[in-house]
């Protein structure tokens, strides 16, 4: 073989083996992302939730975090980041890594309303990744003990035939119960004087005071309050009836079609988080909320446990958002 021939074959032979190691690279990389996919969570997972610890936002997740510790067999841990309406939390998790170690567990605000509300924010709502919705609580109708309506049918009569004279509180400007009064008020054309509080506490201090007319209030907040009789339920948001008081009527058995009002608590993931993380996690959490035990300490707090697909999360989170963007929108509410 002459020299040209050689080294003809040696090139030859060096491209096959630089080709055959360039595969081989190639392959294993595949193979470690496939791992890291395949094991997660490695390490320990934070849950932040954007408001103070006690609540029931606080510990929904906490139930949550509890069972898949023990199903993941690594630590999930909840943190609070209180603060601007559920913001400060929110933009913590939009800027960690799409990683699935940092997750956003929320009631709407940060999640679907706030981008709508604020005129300025440090994220974008929309997207981050939906995971799944934990559950769902209905905002109810409450009425002062004086009041002078025993149903919602009067109370609305009472409201138009008394414009500008009832009151309505909320736990604040921009809040669920805020919001929910607007819409009510946009439904039954009626017209009522708002009083914003800081919480549903001192709100709820007032109605049963005799202060204030009215709040459209979490059920959770309201249920015991309305057993000793301290203040009147007079209807639901929710779509139907609840167990716990079977006798009540939704609004929309009272006439007020198209109104809808629920607080529900969900979990998002960064923008870009992969989908396999994403189905992971929401996986373990749809057997989590299957759990008896579970279940029994959710509607305990007047919770109904939601759970499903990750595409069910995506889709009742959209429709949530272009809920109340109509109602921020048409009352032009904006918060600095």
């Amino acid at each position: 073989m002459n020299t040209s021939r050689k080294h003809v074959a040696n090139f030859s032979l060096i491209a096959l083996l630089a080709g055959t190691f360039a595969a081989a690279l190639l392959w294993q990389a595949a193979a470690v992302r496939a791992a890291g996919q395949e094991s997660y969570p490695s390490r320990l997972v934070r849950m932040i939730v954007p408001f103070p610890a006690g609540g029931t936002a606080d510990v929904l997740p906490r139930i949550v975090a509890e069972k898949l510790t023990e199903q993941w067999r690594q630590p999930v841990v909840i943190e609070n980041r209180a603060g601007a309406g559920g913001n400060i939390g929110a933009e913590a998790v939009a800027g960690s890594p799409a990683d699935g170690y940092v997750l956003l567990a929320s009631p709407p605000g940060p999640i679907a309303i706030n981008d709508n509300l604020y005129k300025k924010l440090g994220f974008e709502p929309s997207k981050f990744e939906p995971v799944i919705v934990l559950g769902t609580v209905p905002n109810v109708l409450v009425v002062k003990p004086s009041f002078p309506a025993q149903t919602a049918r009067e109370l609305i009569a009472y409201a138009k035939a008394n414009p500008g004279k009832v009151t309505f509180a909320s736990q604040g400007n921009g809040s669920t119960s805020h919001l929910s009064a607007m819409l009510f008020q946009k439904l039954t054309g009626t017209e009522m004087v708002h009083v914003a509080y800081r919480g549903s506490a001192p709100a709820l201090q007032d109605i049963m005071g005799n202060h204030v007319d009215l709040i459209f209030d979490n059920l959770g907040s309201s249920l015991a309050q309305h057993t000793a009789g301290n203040l009147r339920i007079l209807a639901l948001g929710s779509t139907a009836r609840v167990p716990s008081l079977p006798d009540i009527p939704t609004l929309h058995e009272a006439g007020v079609t198209g109104f809808q009002s629920i607080t529900w608590f969900a979990l998002v993931a960064p923008p870009g988080t992969p989908g396999a993380v994403i189905h992971t996690i929401n996986t373990a959490i749809d057997e989590v909320l299957q759990l008896p035990g579970v279940r029994e300490q959710f509607e305990k707090m007047g919770v109904r446990p939601v759970g499903g697909s990750v595409s069910a999360a995506a889709k009742f989170i959209a429709e949530e958002r272009a809920r109340w963007e109509d109602v921020i929108r048409t009352a032009n509410i904006k918060i600095e």
